[in-house]
């Protein structure tokens, strides 16, 4: 930096001339001053984007490269800088994302052979506008570049799974064609996630595979003599639920209860409780539950225990009624007030089975 502070120098003596000359108004700089400094330009606010590449398409595939063309994306507000290329294996959540650079071709290596993978294409211009992406193309590599047939069998199609148990089911599927000959069909079974089981390679369109429980993802590729495989047929799946244990009915009612208002006047009440054994055994003990209607208090009973919290009535039977035999039956007295409201109660249970209203 041996020149820069001259420079300072030489703008300070001529910025203090032109001071003394009245040439310079504004305030005079100092030795201790920095020297000025641009404002950086603000990033690009405009919203759009390139536009998707168009055409899309696998030139060249061979068993460990893909060559890839497609047409130039129109500008948006910016020039585009550069493509990007996604990739993937089939049945992997795994992108692969390569800078293609700015140009309309490109060839993606370091692929393996007799696998399937998905490419699309975007566009970013200079300011990190991406586009959005292209469509999908999808091919299978070749099992080797030297093999008699490179070619791979069409996709099996209209995969469907009938028959489907709790331990097997049928998959069905239309034949492929190749330009030599299909030899077999490759059944696998896929987890959802990362892996495909081979389950069998059968000459026919049809298979049982197993399905145990859960959720069960399958799909088909064909195969011909060479060993290329076809595109993957679309998947099917089969879900097989454990049925919840199923609830039981409820008990058939043993008892009958009566509720019967033998008195009433502003304010008060007396009322006559009837439990009746409907069940073929006889109840030894006998607590009857239920809830008033109103706001009845009751004050006092007979012929039974009567307690009450809130609208909550319970009634115990007394010593000599509390025994019912099959068709037998007990009544209770009580005596109570109200204010509001004298309904009466709904439902009735006795020893924690609901009974019937008589």
């Amino acid at each position: 930096m041996p020149h820069r502070p001259r420079r300072i120098v030489t703008a300070l003596v001529l910025t203090a001339a032109l001071a003394v000359a009245g040439a310079v108004t504004g305030p005079v700089a100092h030795a201790g001053d920095r020297p000025a400094t641009s404002t950086p330009t603000p990033p690009n606010p405009s919203p759009f984007p390139p536009t998707a590449p168009a055409g899309l398409t696998a030139a060249a595939v061979h068993a460990t490269s893909v060559t890839l063309t497609w047409t130039a994306s129109r500008p948006g507000c910016c020039v585009v800088d550069h493509y990007e290329v996604q990739y993937r294996l089939a049945f992997n959540d795994v992108v692969a994302l390569v800078d293609a650079g700015n140009v309309t071709s490109t060839t993606i290596t370091g692929l393996a052979p007799a696998r399937q993978y998905s490419f699309q294409v975007t566009a970013v211009d200079g300011v990190n506008h991406r586009s959005a992406p292209s469509t999908v193309v999808t091919v299978v590599t070749p099992v080797s570049d030297t093999a008699p047939d490179t070619s791979p069998p069409s996709a099996p199609t209209g995969l469907a799974a009938t028959e489907v148990t709790a331990s097997r089911a049928v998959l069905t599927w239309a034949p492929s064609t190749d330009d030599v000959g299909v030899t077999g069909y490759d059944v696998y079974r896929f987890d959802g996630w990362y892996t495909s089981t081979l389950l069998t390679t059968t000459t026919a369109t049809t298979y049982a595979v197993p399905t145990g429980g859960g959720r069960n993802v399958y799909y088909v590729r064909a195969r011909d003599a060479a060993g290329n495989v076809s595109i993957a047929s679309d998947t099917v799946s089969t879900v097989i639920t454990t049925p919840s244990p199923s609830t039981p009915p409820p008990p058939e009612p043993v008892c009958r209860v009566g509720y019967r208002a033998t008195s009433t006047w502003a304010g008060g009440f007396v009322a006559e409780v009837t439990v009746t054994n409907i069940g073929t055994e006889p109840i030894d003990g006998w607590t009857l539950t239920f809830a008033y209607g109103g706001d009845q208090r009751v004050s006092a009973s007979w012929n039974g225990d009567v307690t009450q919290s809130g609208a909550d009535v319970t009634v115990t039977g007394a010593a000599w009624n509390r025994r019912l035999g099959a068709g037998a039956s007990a009544t209770v007295g009580v005596l109570g007030s109200w204010r509001t409201s004298d309904a009466p109660p709904a439902a009735y249970t006795l020893n924690g089975r609901s009974c019937v209203t008589a």
